[in-house]
């Protein structure tokens, strides 16, 4: 899918967008400087749809974001949305939720399609998300992608499914250059971004290695990050109750 500008999608999209943001509120980006001036890999916190959310609408550069590719698909959508986003909540009342996925299948693949995503998926079809972004790196655009899976790693991040550091070893074999990670903390319960300094792919390390090595210093700038800002409710990648927020560090 090559880059649309904003201004050149449907009518229809741009309405929707322009909707969200009434009620999204913006956030401030701290540390943009520490962006490469080539395109690379940002790597965030999910804070659950805060993170896509601010990406989509507020990250300061051409990006594109790696979206589930179920969210894309209305047949797809009610059963992840559900698995991954409410099955977490009360049993008294996931029949609501339930009812919520189906809702929103046709306005999440509509929007999804149509916004700034490279399709995701954990099966062969991986090769075709990689192949893609491959081709967006190569126009210079940034890929943000939320790595997060349900086992924590500490009170502010979850630890990551690592398989994304192999798109550094795709892209060097492809055109010669090493990419860079960079560390993105998204703290939106004060409406706050902050970009760290990134690590580089070193193509002479093994990826099992490097996969470790990359992922472990992601996350601990990203907690790092976290601690630095003023104390805040972290809001976790687990789609549990509010008032089961942490903070960030006591007071």
């Amino acid at each position: 899918m090559k880059y649309i500008d904003t201004k050149k999608k449907p009518v229809l999209y741009k309405l929707t967008r322009s909707l969200i943001r009434v009620f999204y509120r913006k956030r401030e980006f701290y540390g943009i400087e520490n962006l490469p001036n080539e395109a690379s890999l940002i790597i965030s916190n999910h804070a659950q749809m805060n993170g896509p959310l601010t990406s989509e609408f507020f990250f300061p550069t051409r990006k594109y974001i790696w979206c589930i590719g179920q969210m894309m698909k209305v047949k797809e959508v009610p059963a992840y949305a559900y698995a991954d986003f409410w099955s977490l909540k009360s049993k008294y009342n996931r029949w609501i939720y339930k009812i919520a996925s189906y809702l929103i299948a046709p306005i999440s693949s509509y929007l999804f399609k149509r916004a700034d995503t490279i399709a995701v998926y954990k099966d062969a079809r991986m090769l075709h998300t990689y192949r893609e972004t491959m081709d967006r790196l190569e126009e210079n655009a940034n890929i943000i992608i939320f790595p997060e899976c349900y086992t924590e790693y500490n009170h502010i991040v979850n630890e990551f499914q690592d398989k994304f550091v192999d798109t550094a070893r795709l892209y060097y074999k492809k055109t010669g250059k090493v990419i860079s990670f960079v560390p993105m903390y998204n703290a939106a319960k004060i409406k706050k971004v902050v970009i760290g300094k990134p690590i580089k792919y070193d193509p002479n390390m093994s990826m099992d290695t490097q996969r470790k090595v990359i992922c472990d210093y992601l996350k601990n700038e990203i907690t790092q990050m976290a601690l630095d800002l003023p104390v805040h409710r972290v809001v976790p990648y687990n789609n549990v109750k509010r008032r089961t927020y942490r903070k960030s560090k006591e007071e």
